[in-house]
């Protein structure tokens, strides 16, 4: 049974990556931990943390107070953004990043992840923790292993019939695809709890797992089918889940797709801790906005490199990355926002390529 823990793990160190036994990531790890980058921000988690509840009670207020108004289908939008920003809550604690307290972190996850979005804490905290562990490596990373979509034009061969035109057009699909990403976090979560070979280490973490994802479909339910007409909650249901499935993808889209993977090098297994985080992300430029919109994962470079990092301490340990990356000679990618984009898409459609080559 695979081992999961309630803390994602991706270490902050590196292997040596010098000739001589020296690590390319201690002296910048050094850098960071006498700027006190790695403390926790309890107080501001605290504070986004009450924000956003109040924002959801505002929403069932705004339901409630509407009642079977085709109106209130205006609120699965602001519900899909607060939806979002539960979800990063949920990661960050999943990373510790929260506190120091591991039952603690434990405790604000299951309620963000499990109670609010209906997604298994320790199924995401498995495939998470092997996504940081190995970024970017097609045989290693399961958020570039071949499925619906393909990451690399051998991971074409063979795929034929609907899967074969799903792969050729994939780059005009992947937004549309996107939108199913908030029910398909649901029905991975609920595989994961009924499979015997799930992420879950005792019978107790199944148990309290599986009641807060029923309970947040119960209540899900029951506030929706109790302010609206049936046709009224079932279009609320899909549009919210929809835009959240669309917000997230645009928050993890450009992160890693069309940046380096390891095992397309000969080396590539013996990057150290700081070329193999660096080299396989991509950063996007903005201000305050882009960081609250994508959750802070606009810095994924220095996120990879320091997981536990608080998030609104990342931008602040950027100048110190990018630096430290330029005096090693490591390319350091940022981009824009639509270019991120463009960028990830147009990887995408290159993989594709054989296929309609073939067609």
């Amino acid at each position: 049974m695979p081992q999961a823990t309630a803390t994602l793990t991706a270490p902050d160190r590196s292997t040596p990556a010098r000739r001589g036994g020296g690590s390319d990531f201690a002296p910048l790890l050094r850098t960071v931990k006498e700027q006190g980058l790695l403390e926790r921000r309890a107080g501001w988690y605290a504070r986004g943390m009450a924000v956003n509840f109040l924002g959801l009670a505002a929403v069932v207020a705004g339901l409630v107070l509407l009642g079977p108004s085709w109106w209130a289908l205006l609120l699965a939008v602001p519900l899909a953004l607060l939806s979002a920003r539960a979800a990063f809550v949920g990661h960050d604690a999943g990373h510790a990043q929260i506190s120091g307290d591991r039952r603690r972190n434990r405790i604000i996850q299951l309620v963000h992840a499990n109670l609010l979005l209906g997604m298994s804490q320790e199924w995401w905290n498995d495939k998470h923790n092997r996504h940081h562990a190995h970024p970017n490596h097609l045989d290693k990373d399961p958020d570039v292993a071949a499925d619906i979509l393909v990451f690399a034009q051998h991971q074409t061969a063979g795929r034929t019939g609907v899967r074969g035109w799903l792969t050729r057009h994939q780059a005009w699909l992947f937004f549309p695809l996107t939108t199913l990403e908030g029910i398909a976090l649901k029905v991975y979560g609920f595989q994961a709890l009924l499979s015997p070979n799930g992420p879950y280490r005792t019978r107790r973490e199944r148990l309290v797992e599986g009641a807060l994802l029923l309970a947040h479909v119960a209540g899900y339910a029951t506030l929706l089918l109790t302010t609206l007409t049936i046709g009224q909650a079932l279009l609320f249901a899909l549009v919210h889940q929809m835009l959240l499935g669309l917000h997230l993808g645009l928050a993890f889209a450009p992160n890693h797709k069309g940046m380096e993977m390891p095992d397309a090098h000969p080396d590539g297994d013996s990057w150290g801790h700081l070329r193999r985080q660096v080299l396989t992300s991509r950063n996007i430029r903005g201000g305050a906005l882009t960081d609250w919109f994508l959750g802070g994962l606009n810095y994924q470079i220095e996120h990879h490199l320091f997981p536990s990092m608080p998030r609104p301490h990342l931008r602040l340990a950027q100048p110190a990355v990018r630096a430290h990356c330029r005096t090693l000679g490591i390319p350091y990618t940022e981009t824009g926002f639509v270019e991120s984009y463009r960028q990830a898409l147009g990887h995408l459609h290159e993989v594709g390529e054989p296929l309609r080559t073939a067609a």
